[in-house]
């Protein structure tokens, strides 16, 4: 629920169910945690799989110091930063990421995990996760592939071709 909750802070998404604490619904839509950060993190290409109860206890410690600097009463029921209110979180994440915070390698580390399974789902076959209705891929517009599985863009982004196609590229894209 920690790691989902430090999810949703950076990608914030719907809730999931109306006992959903993770995710703490400030958002429309399919956030981060619906993007699949979770698995993200945990594939082992990361390199961080092993890691993850380590940097779980450690946000709820960071957690526990920030609510006693600011007052607040955290519910005994949930994990300390599962139980912050989003504002708070926000908060406590931009002084994890900060410049001059000795850990800000990790937190940044983490965030970026948060990006990549929202905005280019890094753990999933593209068509595989354009079938499915990948939330991030869908909300930046990811085309979906042609019939036969590949991609093709009739129209050039900047409204002009930007190169001429070498002379030895392949029909299939490749060059030669």
């Amino acid at each position: 629920m920690t790691l989902e909750a430090f999810a949703d802070t950076i990608i914030p998404g719907e809730k999931r169910h109306p006992h959903d604490h993770a995710v703490a619904g400030v958002s429309t839509g399919g956030g981060a945690v619906a993007s699949g950060a979770l698995e993200l993190l945990r594939h082992p290409a990361g390199g961080l799989a092993d890691s993850l109860d380590g940097l779980a206890m450690m946000l709820n410690g960071h957690t526990q110091q920030y609510a006693g600097e600011h007052g607040l009463a955290l519910s005994e029921d949930l994990p300390p930063f599962v139980a912050l209110p989003f504002a708070d979180r926000t908060a406590l994440v931009a002084q994890l990421t900060a410049v001059d915070h000795p850990e800000k390698a990790l937190w940044v580390g983490m965030a970026l995990f948060s990006n990549m399974a929202f905005d280019s789902a890094a753990h999933l076959s593209t068509p595989d996760a354009l079938r499915d209705g990948h939330p991030g891929l869908l909300a930046i517009g990811y085309s979906a592939p042609d019939a036969d599985g590949a991609w093709r863009f009739p129209r050039f982004s900047y409204g002009r071709a930007l190169a001429d196609i070498h002379p030895n590229t392949t029909p299939t894209g490749s060059p030669a």
